[in-house]
């Protein structure tokens, strides 16, 4: 692996110039590390203006750049889920799954390049979506911020540049998310919430249950949270699975020769499956810390925290899909960016295509550590940290029926009122009633994905003189990555039916009508159909396991750190610099099937690793900081294992099946970085900020795609889509390092209160920022055509902003707040016919919450989120088609916060 020290040279020039620009350095205070969250001194917060306070002091008070959310109040932080309150944050943008927050972007940069430490110790969180369109079941490094209830924690720290000691790994940044310990408040604490919810998509009543209880006597503490949530949603709308160039249609009246032409043109797009899809969830999630802390003097800490969260999903699926639409009676098309779009047809002899898909997961997540912060000596401090953390991810539960009436029905698909949201009916066919509706399939599948994380780390701050310290360190890490699939499929055909092998027609009593908001039809009853079949207690085993989707990775990082910080007085004005180096190696184990082969392979990369930051404070409210460094990000999970995914999506007859594999050879994404910023301090929340950044990325990866006979790759016939054999081509992806790529962007920012109006008016207050972000890379062999695009990084919103308006008394508050970010597209699949890139049109979300204090320790409270009930529109290809529209409505809450 390449090595690139410049950033060092640049640094250790910076750090010899200094001396002759400098007068006497500063006698007042110790120069000690960037603050680390279990030193800063915890104040009790109370209300939303008090956390927007401590937040600034904390951003002021880094060496580097970051920013800090902090709880409100005991078990009261500002947002529902952690994400949502990450959105706030200038440069974060998130995703969302079922209406509420689960993956973050910082600074351009997807969710795989940012990592997350639980309690200053990495971390992994994996959950799903429902939605293939969204991703389904990843293998990646992306934290998935929905497992946790939000009251589990008391303050995120995001750091968005990067000192030699921080753990590599992050090119975007590192989230830290902390939860209380005993010693961050004075005695006995206690404090209790409950809200009930809803949303307007679904008639259900949640509960959301929190609670916290602390205390300390003398040299010791202890504390215990506990958070518990039931949630009901339900996300619907339209989807096409993306459009298509097509030919071998043929004109329904042989005699429209000029329908036939245009059919055989070869010219024309249509949609390759629309349909009307619910997804449904009852969701309950689950959060328990607990921390034990012995703290006899100011010098000693010893803490012992304790950490499990469980999300539970059960899912519901419901599609309405038309199929097999070859024959056509008429058509309407339009011109969109030189394509002829077909935006209105009429299908004779089409098959409707009616799923019922069940799905349980659940997503566990426990963490231990130890962590010792001791002075030594007047001259030295240690802490030592040990830990260890799992994420397991089981999905044993992927049932799926379908039900058809297959050739024999007209069908009208229209896209000409609203090209995002595309309607489908029968004109001559009740699809709610049984005649003509017989058994597809039904189909079985679990996934199980496990990780584990061990950590030790030994840290040492030595003070040189009153203006300068050395700090030294070293950790070990152990990362873990499992996982493997089941499947069975083709039931009633199979010949391993236990019943009824074959019958495929349907009786009243087999079959129910589903409701969509726009629509409703007729679906198989999954529980009588299962019956019949004597697939009741139907479960798969180790025999099912798809030997392919197998894989097993294994990664070991030793690193070592040295920083030399120093303060200087400056036209007497204080600097403060931080220079420093680290050196880590990776040994990575990947196994798993390469072309049919078991196969394992072992190999390592190590580089150094420098970084520069400085702060001046030109005045005693306006700090300058800027900073150089190098940093790293390591291959997503799936990338590099020794696995193998056959999609299972429905294929027309011409269709191109698609297969994924990994890649073990992938090297890290490498990133030289600069940062610069100026803030402005002022008042008690006031904050105006502007700050520019630059990253030049190294070994960006990409997708390549070749056309295989599908014997060649080694894989069994068991896992071909329908209608498909060994001698079919299938189109084979695989992530490559690719050439260098860059971002650049900038952020502003403003906090104010605002008291210079006349009251009632001196108690509002508004929070805003704005980030602009650029950053492309080169994709091989875009659409199947053989040609390189340039195009915009995964996850970069171009633009993004958020607003808050609140008011606030002693007694009552509210607030509303906006999230906008721009399009951005979600990948570039390069062998894909069917589109040059995917991506989400931008979206506004508005969120509303408010209190009122009846005492001193009795708050009620309200909450409204997605107040505008966005719709969250995935388009297709860069000439912007519908791909999937969906809304997940308004959810509100209201409840009860108590002190003791």
């Amino acid at each position: 692996m390449k090595t690139n020290l410049c950033k060092s040279h640049l640094a250790l020039a910076v750090l010899a110039a200094i001396p002759a620009l400098c007068s006497n350095p500063l006698q007042a205070q110790s120069v000690a590390a960037e603050p680390v969250a279990a030193e800063t001194e915890v104040i009790e917060v109370k209300g939303f203006r008090s956390a927007i306070i401590k937040a600034k002091d904390l951003k002021r008070e880094a060496m580097i750049a970051q920013d800090s959310i902090v709880a409100e109040d005991i078990a009261d932080f500002p947002d529902l889920n952690l994400a949502d309150s990450l959105q706030r944050v200038p440069g974060v943008t998130i995703t969302r799954e079922g209406g509420e927050g689960r993956q973050i972007s910082l600074r351009g940069l997807g969710p795989d390049f940012t990592r997350v430490q639980v309690n200053g110790m990495e971390a992994l969180g994996t959950s799903s979506s429902p939605m293939d369109a969204r991703g389904g079941v990843t293998r990646s490094r992306a934290f998935d911020f929905n497992i946790f209830a939000s009251e589990l924690f008391n303050q995120i720290d995001v750091k968005k540049s990067y000192s030699a000691d921080q753990e590599e790994g992050g090119i975007a940044g590192t989230v830290n998310l902390r939860t209380a310990k005993p010693f961050d408040y004075d005695g006995a604490q206690a404090a209790v919430s409950a809200q009930l919810g809803t949303n307007s998509n679904t008639d259900s009543t949640d509960p959301r249950i929190a609670a916290l209880l602390s205390n300390t006597w003398s040299d010791f503490g202890a504390l215990v949270s506990v958070a518990y949530s039931d949630r009901d949603t339900m996300e619907y709308g339209s989807n096409t699975t993306r459009w298509r160039r097509e030919g071998g249609k043929k004109a329904a009246d042989a005699s429209n020769t000029a329908l036939q032409a245009e059919l055989d043109s070869g010219e024309l797009w249509f949609p390759r499956g629309h349909r009307y899809s619910v997804w449904e969830n009852e969701q309950s999630r689950l959060g328990v810390t607990a921390a034990l802390q012995y703290k006899p003097s100011q010098d000693f800490s010893l803490v012992l925290d304790l950490m499990h969260g469980k999300l539970e999903n059960k899912l519901s699926e419901h599609h309405h899909a038309v199929k097999d639409n070859s024959v056509v009676n008429e058509l309407v098309w339009r011109d969109n960016n030189g394509d002829k779009e077909v935006i209105y047809a009429d299908y004779k002899n089409a098959t409707w295509r009616n799923e019922n898909r069940q799905d349980y997961n659940e997503s566990v997540f426990n963490q231990i550590s130890l962590t010792a912060d001791w002075t030594l000596s007047d001259t030295l401090k240690m802490r030592a940290m040990l830990g260890h953390s799992s994420s397991d991810y089981e999905q044993p539960r992927v049932n799926k029926l379908n039900i058809e009436a297959s050739k024999k029905v007209n069908i009208i698909t229209d896209f000409s009122q609203d090209a995002f949201y595309g309607h489908s009916y029968s004109p001559d066919f009740d699809v709610t009633t049984l005649e003509g509706y017989t058994v597809k399939d039904l189909y079985f599948q679990s996934n199980f994905i496990y990780s584990d994380f061990d950590n030790a780390r030994l840290d040492f701050d030595y003070y040189l003189t009153d203006s300068s310290s050395l700090k030294f360190g070293a950790n070990y890490k152990k990362f873990s990555n499992t996982g493997f699939e089941r499947v069975a499929q083709n039931f009633p055909t199979n010949p391993a039916t236990p019943l009824n092998q074959g019958v495929l027609t349907l009786t009243a009593d087999q079959v129910q009508v589903f409701h969509h908001p726009d629509t409703s039809w007729l679906q198989g009853d999954m529980a009588a159909l299962q019956a019949f079949y004597g697939l009741t207690d139907f479960a798969l085993t180790e025999a099912h396991t798809v030997e392919s989707s197998a894989y097993d990775l294994t990664e070991e990082t030793r690193a070592a750190y040295l920083v030399y910080d120093k303060e200087y007085d400056v036209a007497g004005a204080p600097l403060r610099l931080n220079v420093g180096v680290r050196y880590f190696n990776t040994e990575i184990t990947s196994a798993g099937l390469s072309k049919g082969v078991p196969t394992q392979m072992v190999r390592d990369y190590s580089d150094y690793l420098p970084s520069l930051n400085i702060a001046y404070e030109f005045t005693e409210d306006v700090i300058w900081r800027t900073g150089i460094s190098k940093n790293m990000t390591r291959p997503s999970l799936g990338a590099m294992a020794f696995s193998a995914n056959v999609s299972q999506t429905s294929l027309g007859e011409n269709d191109i099946g698609q297969i994924s594999v990994g890649n073990p050879n992938l090297q890290p994404f490498e990133s030289d970085n600069f940062d610069t910023a100026l803030e402005w301090y002022f008042e008690d929340v006031g904050l105006a900020s502007i700050a520019l950044f630059y990253k030049d990325i190294d070994n960006f990866i990409v997708t390549e795609t070749q056309q295989i006979v599908y014997r060649e790759l080694g894989l069994p016939a068991a896992l071909l889509p329908v209608g498909k054999t060994v001698d079919d081509i299938f189109n084979v992806s695989s992530p490559q390092n690719s050439d260098s790529s860059s971002i650049k962007g900038f952020e502003l920012a403003l906090q104010r209160d605002l008291d210079f109006l006349p009251a009632p008016f001196n108690n509002l207050g508004v929070i805003a920022n704005y980030t602009w972000a650029d950053g492309k890379t080169l994709y091989r062999n875009v659409e199947n055509s053989g040609e390189d695009q340039v195009k915009a990084f995964p996850g970069l919103s171009k633009q993004s902003y958020n607003l808050t308006l609140y008011y606030e008394t002693e007694q009552w508050g509210a607030r509303v707040a906006a999230a906008y970010r721009s399009k951005y597209i979600t990948g570039v699949e390069s062998g894909s016919i069917d589109d040059d890139e995917r991506g989400y049109h931008a979206t506004t979300n508005v969120d509303f919450s408010a209190f009122y204090r009846l005492t001193d320790n009795v708050k009620l409270n309200l909450e409204a989120i997605n107040l505008t009930n966005v719709r969250d529109e995935l388009y297709s290809d860069s000439s912007n088609r519908a791909y999937n529209t969906t809304y997940s409505g308004r959810t509100y809450m209201a409840g009860v916060t108590v002190q003791f």
